[in-house]
């Protein structure tokens, strides 16, 4: 193999991730050739609605799988956290890579943490994942809708569009955004649990191609291939899309893995939460298994009834 193509979206944070691995394939394969084939993704296109209004899913990853498809590229850089849980025919996830800080972060300009929001405060955030979550903690808060990439999600906070948005740390800190923001809280994963794959990217390659394959393997972190086979795992058995009020978060401590996972309605109602820690001999299965057991205590039916009440005139008002 003299070349390598990787498809990538064109966002500044895609940019930077799918430099990250043409860098670390030249590195342990200099004899590889590799060029990035930059492709706008529907998700990048369409910015007047949240995602969750638009239907499908996919939407950051669809047009990288048809180049693949195609012919046009090799392998694609996701996030992970945007990759659906079924993956076209013809192509595999082969790796993912290590997991950076998974934490979800508070930005503020005029308030130095969550807590001290006043009454009524304004948040930005389209995620159902995080609505859900904030008005748990905080009923009384304004949500308004946040599309936009992340410069410009930046740009209306310091505009004063919001008192404070959420987003997640590790896109900020590999652009080095954080610097010039008066007040920045990490939230913590009990406070605010991630979505799928959050922190790692996923390598989606071609199959057929074993030297393809062996590049692929070489980027692999294999304590991170389990815990985000487990969230992964647990959303396909759920049937949650990535913009369902879904959070679910594996992590390996010691020789344990801790499973957190909480859904329910975008305005913070109706919550169902399940926390299980089993050893990594036994944790193969966790994601289905929990599945399974909030299935059995009616999981299915409320994600149904939240999505008919997401984004309704009930809700949170959007910009």
């Amino acid at each position: 193999m003299k070349k390598l193509r990787i498809a990538t979206r064109v966002s500044d944070l895609a940019l930077w991730q799918a430099y990250y691995i043409k860098e670390r394939v030249e590195k342990a394969y200099p004899e590889i050739e590799v060029e990035l084939n930059k492709i706008v993704s529907n998700g990048d296109k369409v910015l007047d609605k949240p995602l969750a209004l638009i239907g499908g899913k996919g939407h950051f990853t669809k047009e990288l799988e048809d180049a693949m498809l195609a012919g046009e590229a090799d392998m694609a850089v996701h996030s992970l956290k945007d990759v659906p849980t079924y993956i076209p025919q013809g192509l595999e996830l082969a790796a993912v890579t290590q997991r950076q800080d998974q934490s979800d972060v508070f930005l503020s300009h005029k308030y130095k943490s969550l807590e001290d929001l006043p009454q009524g405060a304004v948040v930005g955030t389209t995620s159902l994942r995080r609505r859900m979550q904030l008005l748990v903690q905080r009923p009384d808060l304004k949500l308004k809708d946040l599309r936009g990439n992340v410069n410009t999600r930046l740009r209306k906070l310091a505009e004063g569009q919001y008192d404070a948005i959420i987003l997640a740390y590790i896109g900020l800190h590999r652009l080095d955004l954080l610097k010039d923001i008066p007040h920045v809280e990490k939230l913590s994963l009990d406070m605010m649990i991630p979505p799928m794959g959050q922190a790692a990217l996923g390598i989606e390659i071609v199959q057929g191609n074993e030297k393809l394959y062996e590049i692929a393997q070489s980027l692999n972190d294999i304590d991170t291939y389990l815990c985000t086979q487990i969230e992964r795992d647990f959303i396909s058995k759920i049937g949650a899309g990535c913009s369902a009020p879904v959070a679910c978060n594996a992590v390996r401590e010691g020789d344990e893995i801790v499973f957190r996972v909480m859904l329910g309605f975008p305005n913070g109602t109706k919550i169902m939460r399940e926390r299980a820690v089993v050893s990594i001999e036994e944790s193969e299965n966790l994601g289905v298994e929990i599945a399974e057991l909030m299935i059995a205590e009616g999981a299915l039916e409320l994600l149904a009834e939240a999505e008919k009440t997401a984004f309704k005139d009930e809700m949170p008002q959007r910009l």
